[in-house]
C-alpha cells in the first residue's frame, strides 16, 4: 500500500518517545531519478573562490559570483522508476540535476547537487511558466511527490504550467544528509523512551557521515537554491505551491526575494514566529483533538475495536497503544515487534489524512487488538518512517532533524519552560502524553550539538512581495489553523482561505479549495478575504 501524505515540520509523536528528531513527508520513499549516477556528496572546488561573494541581502542572479549557477543548463533526461513509483507512467516526465553553492557566502568553493523532475505543460502554446512544488517535511522528496500526484491531483495546473519538483538540499536524490544506518534507525524508531545518549549517538552519526553539509542545510539556503532553480527554468518570477513545511520554505523565499515572487500558495501553513517547543506542544494538542474525533467516528463504523461508547473510545485506543510498552506484539510473519512508540506512530500517521485514512487505522487497530497481529500497524508506522518492506530507509528522518536544527535559532529550553510545556501537554493532550517526562521533552528539544542554527523565530512580513494565498484548515492537527491565521496576518500582502474540517492541508480535501487555488495560480484571481470552503473529498 502506497500512501502519499503531506507532513508537518517535525515528527509529532506521543511524548513516550520524547524526541522530535524525524518526520515523514509528502511522498514517502525514494524518487524517480535520472538514469545517470545519482549525486550524493559535496563536490569540492579545485579553484580559489572568486570575488565578489553574495551580499547579506541576497541579490541572486544580479550577483556576479552567482551568475554561473543561474545560467547553467540542466541536462534533462528520462526518469527511471524506483519501488515507490513502479506502476506510474514516467514517460511524460524529465529528470535532471542542477548545481548550487554549498555556502552562498563562498560560491566559488564547494558545490552540491539538486535533483529535479518536471512534467512539461500539456498546452505549451499557452504555457504560463513553471510551477514549483514542495510537499512538506522537511525531508520530503519533491521528485517522488510530483511523480505520484501530477496526473491525479494537479492535471488542471499541468495544462498551463511545467510542473517542477525538486529534492531540497540534504534530501533524497540531492546531496543528502545521512546519520544512521538501517539497523540503528530500526532501534531508534522502536524505542519507547529516548535518552540523551540516543541523541548524542544520532548527532555523532550525522557529523561522521555528513559533517561538511550539516551547517548549510537550513531553509534560508534552500530558498536561495529555489531562486537559482527559478532562474535555471527561465522564469522571471517564482510560481509555487507549498504544503506544510513547504509553506515555511515559500515564506522564507518571499522574505528573501520579494521582488521575484509570482503566484505563491502556502497550504497547511507554519507559523515562523513560534519556537520549536511551543510549536511541538500546539501540534500535539491538535493531534489529540483529531485522535478523539477518530475514536468517536470509529464506534459508528463496523469492525471498530473500541466498543460502542464514543465517550470511552479514545481512552480504549490510548490504553492499548500505551500498553504495548509492557506487552509488545510480535509478528508471526517476520518476527518484528510492535512497540508502543511504533504503534502510536502508525496511528498518528493516519490522522494526517482523510476519512479514508481513518479506515486504515480502524482496520490496523482491529487486527492488533482482536487478532494480536501487529502487521498492519507496522505497515502504517513504516509508511511514516520511510521504511520499505526490506527494511531500507530513505533519508527523510535524518534530513528532517538536520534541517530543523539548522533552522532552530532558540536556545535549549530551560527546566521552567519544559515544565510549563509538560503541564500543557498533560492538560490538553493527555491521551498522547500520559507517560511523558520532563527528561523526554529535554532530549527531544535539544539541537545544541548541531553545528549551525538559524535566526530566532520572528514574524516574517515579506514586504514588497506579490499577493500570497495562505490556506488553513480549522481541524488541521499538524499545522493548526491559528498558524495560518497568524502567518496571513503577518505577511505584508496575503489573503487567508479557510477549509472547515479535520485533516492536514486543504487542497486534497476540498473541491472548493482546489477551485480557488487553481483560479489564483492560473488566472491571478485571489479569493475574497474571509472565504470558507467545506470538506468534500474523502478518498
Amino acid at each position: 500500500m502506497k500512501l502519499t501524505l503531506a507532513r508537518a515540520s517535525r515528527r509529532i509523536l506521543p511524548a513516550v518517545l520524547g524526541v522530535t528528531v524525524v518526520a515523514g513527508c509528502g511522498g514517502s520513499g525514494g524518487s524517480p531519478v535520472a538514469k545517470s549516477p545519482a549525486p550524493s556528496a559535496v563536490r569540492a572546488s579545485t579553484s580559489t573562490p572568486p570575488a565578489p561573494s553574495p551580499s547579506a541581502t541576497p541579490a541572486g542572479a544580479d550577483d556576479p559570483a552567482l551568475k554561473p549557477f543561474y545560467g547553467q543548463q540542466v541536462a534533462w533526461g528520462s526518469c527511471s522508476a524506483d519501488p515507490d513509483t513502479r506502476g506510474t507512467d514516467l514517460s511524460a516526465f524529465q529528470c535532471g540535476t542542477a548545481h548550487v553553492p554549498l555556502d552562498y557566502a563562498h560560491p566559488g568553493a564547494d558545490t552540491i547537487d539538486i535533483a529535479l523532475i518536471r512534467k512539461p505543460a500539456a498546452q505549451q502554446g499557452q504555457k504560463l511558466g513553471s510551477l514549483f512544488f514542495n510537499p512538506g517535511g522537511p525531508g520530503s522528496s519533491g521528485l517522488d511527490y510530483l511523480a505520484n500526484t501530477a496526473d491525479s491531483r494537479f492535471k488542471t495546473l499541468g495544462d498551463r504550467y511545467d510542473l517542477v519538483g525538486f529534492d531540497p538540499r540534504g534530501v533524497g536524490r540531492s546531496t543528502a544528509v545521512h546519520c544512521l544506518d538501517d539497523a540503528d534507525r530500526d532501534k531508534l524508531n522502536a524505542q519507547d523512551h529516548a535518552t540523551a545518549t540516543t541523541m548524542k549517538d544520532f548527532e555523532s552519526g550525522c557529523a561522521a557521515k555528513s559533517g561538511k553539509l550539516l551547517p548549510f542545510v537550513g531553509t534560508v539556503n534552500a530558498a536561495r537554491d529555489l531562486d537559482v532553480l527559478r532562474g535555471v527554468m527561465g522564469d522571471q518570477k517564482l510560481n509555487y505551491l507549498g504544503f506544510s513545511y513547504g509553506t515555511y520554505l515559500g515564506t522564507v523565499y518571499a522574505d528573501e526575494f520579494p521582488g521575484r515572487t509570482g503566484r505563491l500558495v502556502l497550504d497547511g501553513a507554519m507559523d515562523p514566529s513560534l519556537d520549536a517547543l511551543t510549536a511541538d506542544v500546539q501540534q500535539q494538542i491538535g493531534f489529540e483533538g483529531v485522535f478523539e474525533h477518530f475514536a468517536a467516528d470509529c464506534v459508528t463504523q463496523s469492525g471498530c475495536p473500541l466498543g460502542s461508547d464514543p465517550g470511552t473510545a479514545a481512552k480504549k485506543a490510548a490504553d492499548f497503544l500505551d500498553g504495548l510498552q509492557n506487552h509488545p506484539l510480535t509478528s508471526a510473519k517476520n518476527g518484528r515487534v510492535l512497540t508502543s512508540t511504533e504503534g502510536w506512530t502508525g496511528a498518528l500517521d493516519m490522522l494526517y489524512g482523510s476519512a479514508k485514512d481513518w479506515g486504515y487505522l480502524r482496520s490496523a487497530l482491529s487486527q492488533a487488538m482482536n487478532q494480536h497481529s501487529p502487521d498492519f500497524m507496522l505497515v502504517l508506522a513504516d509508511n511514516y518512517n520511510g521504511r520499505d518492506p526490506d527494511g531500507r530507509y530513505t533519508n527523510e528522518a535524518d534530513a528532517n532533524t538536520a534541517i530543523n536544527c539548522a533552522d532552530d535559532g532558540t536556545p535549549s529550553p530551560t527546566d521552567d519552560q519544559l515544565q510549563q510545556a509538560l503541564q500543557q501537554l498533560q492538560a490538553k493532550a493527555s491521551y498522547l502524553n500520559r507517560r511523558v517526562t520532563i527528561d523526554d521533552l529535554r532530549v527531544g528539544n535539544d539541537c545544541g550539538a548541531f553545528p549551525a542554527h538559524g535566526a530566532p523565530p520572528q514574524v516574517i512580513k515579506a514586504t514588497g512581495s506579490a499577493p500570497i494565498l495562505v490556506v488553513g484548515s480549522t481541524g488541521d492537527d499538524a499545522t493548526p489553523y491559528a498558524w495560518a491565521q497568524h502567518l496571513a496576518s503577518g505577511l505584508a500582502n496575503a489573503t487567508l482561505l479557510t477549509r472547515d474540517g479535520d485533516g492536514h492541508t486543504g487542497y486534497d480535501k476540498s473541491s472548493c479549495i482546489q477551485s480557488a487555488v487553481n483560479g489564483f495560480l492560473l488566472n491571478g484571481t485571489m479569493p475574497a478575504a474571509g472565504t470558507h470552503c467545506s470538506t468534500d473529498i474523502t478518498g
